[in-house]
């Protein structure tokens, strides 16, 4: 499926619908939700039933996934039809395909792991059929969100793929919301951490079962994505069942992953487009000179991240260069989308500034986009590396 038919599958429309018509409630609720630090269960009860659950299932079990360059523009319009409203709920909703893809895109284990590996994808799958929703928590302090500088440590805990794990976790985007989150912790001799999942339903946060809260979120932006921080001590997790399957999945998940984040940075410039274009019609022809210039350059900054994503998507797409062009194209909309927020703000004036007016939590939301998953500083460390690759 190509990219002028991956919008326009049957069983996807209806859901589109639906999400559009939730993201129109989120906006007309934009004041109050700006404000939140903090998740409404309902919000995610409204997405999973309008479909968006089926994100993470393959088609054959009656959900959306076909494969990397079949589902990206969907998955990418679904999360920035959702940011359009609420970018943190956006935000959380995106981790879901972009975490279960670990399993979506590995197919192929060697027969030593078929089995265990099929039965594993399966329950997955099955979860997300049940209503569950997925996340991640695997950055550590100090790692600048290398996963290999993992220093949290797994113990086998008898079964099975079943181990203990003891460290420091950050970013646990959806803490509160998510059923399931992945991480990574090393196994004893094991050169390289390795993956793992945990079941968070009912868990305490207060180290009865492994878990402590030890910090709840206080972003700038993305400021209602419960993005906690945990110290686990013995907490049970489940090791991925087939060890290569996160090498074989892991160039889809990079760039599903890029290309949903920027999408979440596209649903909120379109908004601020639209918000800065309302303030400034009625009196577009008495604007100064430098506030002509500042808009002319602002609607071609918006112009250029559209641009950008679709680049992003269409090379994702095409199956050749993705894993470049969506690095690349995350970072620049992110660099971009700040400076344009802020030109926005100079243009609509001095109430731009207000708490009341989105403008300044929007910069906020892009800017923190920027700051994470990968943060700057690895994200062109991989970037350089990317450079002498074309």
């Amino acid at each position: 499926m190509n990219a002028a038919t991956a919008i326009q599958r049957p069983e996807a429309a209806p859901i589109l619908t639906e999400l559009k018509a939730i993201a129109a409630d989120f906006a007309a609720e934009r004041p109050a939700r700006q404000a939140r630090r903090h998740l409404e269960r309902a919000d995610f009860d409204r997405l999973a039933e309008a479909g968006f659950l089926r994100t993470g299932i393959p088609a054959s079990m009656g959900g959306l996934w076909s494969d990397t360059q079949s589902s990206v523009r969907l998955y990418c319009d679904m999360v920035r039809i959702i940011a359009s409203g609420d970018p943190s709920v956006a935000l959380v909703a995106s981790m879901h395909p972009t975490v279960l893809v670990f399993w979506l895109a590995a197919e192929n284990a060697p027969p030593s792991d078929a089995a265990a590996w099929q039965e594993q994808r399966n329950w997955c799958f099955g979860t997300a059929r049940e209503g569950h929703w997925w996340g991640t928590v695997t950055s550590e302090p100090g790692s600048g969100g290398d996963i290999m500088k993992t220093r949290t440590l797994a113990q086998p805990a008898g079964a099975p793929n079943s181990f203990s794990l003891t460290g420091e976790k950050h970013f646990g985007s959806g803490s509160g919301i998510t059923s399931f989150m992945i991480t990574t912790a090393k196994v004893a001799q094991d050169a390289a951490p390795s993956m793992f999942f945990m079941d968070m339903r009912d868990m305490p946060w207060d180290g009865s079962k492994g878990v402590t809260l030890a910090a709840e979120w206080d972003g700038h932006g993305m400021s209602a994505t419960q993005s906690h921080a945990f110290h686990f001590n013995g907490v049970e997790a489940t090791q991925m069942a087939w060890p290569g399957g996160v090498a074989q999945s892991s160039p889809a998940a990079a760039q599903l992953g890029a290309c949903m984040f920027t999408s979440v940075v596209v649903g909120v410039m379109e908004s601020a487009l639209a918000y800065a274009r309302s303030k400034l019609q009625p009196r577009k022809d008495g604007l100064r000179s430098f506030e002509r210039v500042e808009w002319a350059r602002a609607v071609n900054e918006v112009w250029t991240i559209l641009q950008i994503h679709e680049g992003m998507v269409a090379a994702v797409e095409s199956g050749a260069g993705g894993v470049a062009a969506s690095a690349r194209g995350k970072a620049i909309v992110a660099e971009l989308a700040e400076v344009c927020l802020a030109r926005m703000s100079k243009v609509v004036g001095g109430s731009s500034f207000s708490r009341s007016a989105p403008l300044g939590q929007w910069g906020q939301d892009v800017r923190a986009l920027g700051f994470l998953r990968p943060p700057w500083g690895l994200a062109f460390d991989q970037l350089y590396d990317l450079s002498w690759k074309d």
